[in-house]
């Protein structure tokens, strides 16, 4: 089913299952809160907190699985899922849940792959979250 808002076809939660999973995106958050430029400048203040923190609670976590503290990274791995996820980073969301699941799991030989992968995820999550932000961003225009 599709919707019609401010002349733009917008897909429903049904259809969104269809979709391939997203790096980043913050339609669905803007168009929950009021799609209007208040929504926005909201929205805006989000992903910037967001990006301005994840990096330092991300470097920790990919260290912590290296040095092999499953418990330590895994925690920090499921913040980063809470407060990134929530941007539309479904491909990032995967990876970290990946990495999360073979380390309580102990598919040790698994790790370095995974954890390359949510690396990956995670660098181009905050680019494109960057790259937003310098378009929809008042502060920075």
């Amino acid at each position: 089913m599709h919707i019609k808002m401010n002349g733009e076809t917008m897909m429903s939660a049904s259809d969104a299952g269809s979709r391939e999973p997203t790096v980043f995106t913050v339609d669905t958050l803007i168009l929950y809160m009021g799609n209007d430029q208040k929504a926005q400048a909201i929205v805006a203040k989000i992903v910037a907190d967001a990006v301005a923190t994840a990096a330092e609670p991300f470097s920790r976590a990919a260290a912590a699985a290296r040095a092999g503290s499953y418990a330590e990274a895994a925690a920090l791995l499921h913040g980063l899922r809470g407060s990134v996820g929530t941007l539309g980073t479904q491909r990032f969301v995967s990876a970290a849940l990946a990495v999360e699941l073979a380390m309580a799991e102990r598919r040790d030989a698994q790790l370095p792959a995974l954890l390359l992968c949510v690396e990956e995820e995670f660098e181009l999550a905050l680019e494109r979250a960057h790259a937003w932000l310098a378009v929809h961003d008042a502060r920075h225009l």
